[in-house]
């Protein structure tokens, strides 16, 4: 043999063997699990707050009033921040609703508005009071027509893993609108008393109780002493304080608010999702109020409650915790 074709040969067998150990080595060893989301990049939750998720209301103007901002803001935070679904306190979509689930305003309202990425998760929603001025149950069809909105029912309550080891949080969706108005065909008085009962069978392991619905029972808004506050506080606040409900979260006034009346609950108000009302400062019961367009974005473990509200701009304007 030429002395070439013997350092050719020897330099392709070397070559060959450097190539062929690493493979065997693959070859030999354990076999890999690894999910989608453990090479996508997604976002990873504060390990002291393994839940969380975000709150808007008031929001259907066709993008306007600075609805496409607070959307496009919604998802530059859930960009960076875990978020495992969105939570919308009702007026979905003005002035009327929607007539039925295949109404343009479904497109020019909401999927063309809250396009980004990370908002593309589910949303469990509740009927406003201008939701009930054409088809209400078109936003309930609309749930099998859409892969992200979440309506099963006009109320309804779903119990949510904080994770793996601390227990759930409960939440309970409300119709308010025939509450408010003793709608005798909607049956308002046997949906509270599927409020009582949902709220008395909860799991054991449930930490936090939270009910969702569109008009508050408290405000620093311009419906202070409006018949539709009033009255959803003579519904609600006794089932409230009997169950120890931690937070109602609602929107009818377009604001961000947070107010702690006499009892045991917390009411927060999200909703800024567009328009703007007025708040009013020095309310006795009213911790904190802005009439800026943003949304609320909730945190939570097994002993606390972290609730911040962004304006359109991503600034924090409040933070505020509950324990237990």
């Amino acid at each position: 043999m030429k002395r070439r074709d013997f350092v050719k040969g020897t330099a392709l067998t070397a070559l060959g063997a450097s190539i062929i150990a690493p493979l065997e080595t693959l070859a030999g060893s354990r076999e890999t699990h690894l999910e989608s989301d453990d090479l996508s990049g997604a976002v990873i939750a504060d390990e002291n707050y393994p839940l969380n998720f975000v709150a808007i209301g008031d929001w259907g103007r066709n993008g306007e009033y600075r609805q496409k901002e607070v959307a496009d803001q919604m998802g530059k935070w859930a960009a960076t921040h875990a978020n495992k679904f969105i939570v919308s306190v009702g007026d979905n979509f003005y002035p009327k609703g929607v007539v039925s689930e295949n109404d343009p305003l479904w497109h020019y309202s909401f999927e063309n508005v809250y396009t980004a990425h990370s908002l593309q998760y589910d949303w469990y929603p509740v009927l406003g009071n201008h939701d009930y001025g054409s088809d209400p149950e078109a936003q309930v069809r609309y749930s099998k027509i859409s892969r992200r909105w979440n309506m099963p029912s006009l109320y309804y309550s779903k119990e949510v893993d904080i994770d793996k080891q601390s227990g759930k949080v409960l939440l309970v969706f409300i119709d308010t609108q025939p509450i408010v108005y003793d709608f005798e065909e909607r049956q308002p008085k046997k949906q509270l008393q599927w409020l009582d009962d949902t709220l008395t069978k909860a799991s054991a392991n449930v930490k936090w109780k939270i009910v969702i619905g569109h008009h508050p029972c408290y405000t620093a808004g311009p419906r202070i002493k409006n018949y539709d506050t009033l009255s959803i506080r003579k519904s609600l606040s006794g089932i409230f304080e009997k169950h120890k409900v931690d937070v109602y979260l609602s929107g009818h006034e377009h604001s961000l608010q947070h107010l702690k009346a006499d009892g045991y609950t917390h009411q927060f108000i999200s909703g800024a999702g567009s328009e703007l009302t007025e708040v009013t400062a020095g309310v006795p019961y009213s911790r904190f109020q802005a009439s800026e367009h943003g949304f609320m974005y909730f945190s939570i473990n097994a002993h606390e409650l972290r609730v911040n509200a962004i304006n359109d701009r991503g600034r924090v304007l409040y933070e505020t915790s509950l324990s237990k």
